[in-house]
């Protein structure tokens, strides 16, 4: 597995956010994060390398498991905890398991980004069908972000409502791409976009 597992996101993310950490709570399969948390958030390939490196993390430290998805191409994972040190644990477990560092991730790049002005009505009901998260009003501002690797959508999330009073309208980040939908004022949604680039910008490691 050393040989052949690659690495497409890694990321240590402390301090969730109150309306992130709601959001992963309302869709995870397991242990719930909370604000304040600590979580560890990955992607590999092939996707059933999780397993392995998942069951060592949890050996290795006092983490709790939060997500452990395997879809057509990547295996996506979450851990939490309370205490930084025990994440840090968990992650030096995964890469030792690897023989791997953090640079030897994907560095993620921006495929699009969007900012939507009064949004129409019925484009608002569209997005709140399939949406997780909170309501799209019509009439805000909804900003959209679109990254690869997909999992690094989180640390956007995260960040961006770090950056601004914003809501966390929808998060998917399993898959080829992942997306970022946020809304508010415009003001706001424009502050806490920046805040996301700068986020996945910031991130090191080899190009895809």
């Amino acid at each position: 597995m050393t040989e052949t597992t690659t690495i497409r996101a890694l990321m240590q993310i402390d301090n969730l956010q109150p309306k992130f950490a709601a959001y992963n709570g309302a869709t995870v399969q397991g242990s719930i994060p909370l604000a304040g948390d600590t979580v560890l958030i990955g992607e590999l390939a092939p996707g059933n390398g999780v397993f392995s490196l998942i069951d060592r993390a949890l050996k290795a430290s006092s983490v709790e498991a939060t997500s452990q998805i395997v879809e057509r191409e990547f295996g996506f994972f979450i851990l939490r905890s309370p205490s930084n040190a025990e994440v840090s644990a968990a992650r030096d477990a995964i890469l030792d398991e690897l023989g791997a560092a953090m640079s030897d991730r994907v560095k993620p790049s921006i495929a699009s980004t969007q900012i939507i002005t009064s949004v129409e009505p019925h484009q608002a009901q569209l997005l709140n069908k399939w949406r997780s998260g909170a309501l799209l009003v019509p009439g805000q501002t909804l900003g959209i972000l679109e990254c690869a690797p997909a999992a690094y959508v989180s640390i956007a999330a995260n960040e961006a409502e770090k950056s601004a009073e914003i809501d966390i309208v929808e998060v998917r980040a399993v898959g080829r791409f992942g997306r970022l939908f946020i809304s508010g004022s415009e003001n706001s949604v424009t502050a806490a976009m920046e805040g996301a680039i700068s986020a996945i910008e910031a991130l090191d490691g080899v190009p895809a």
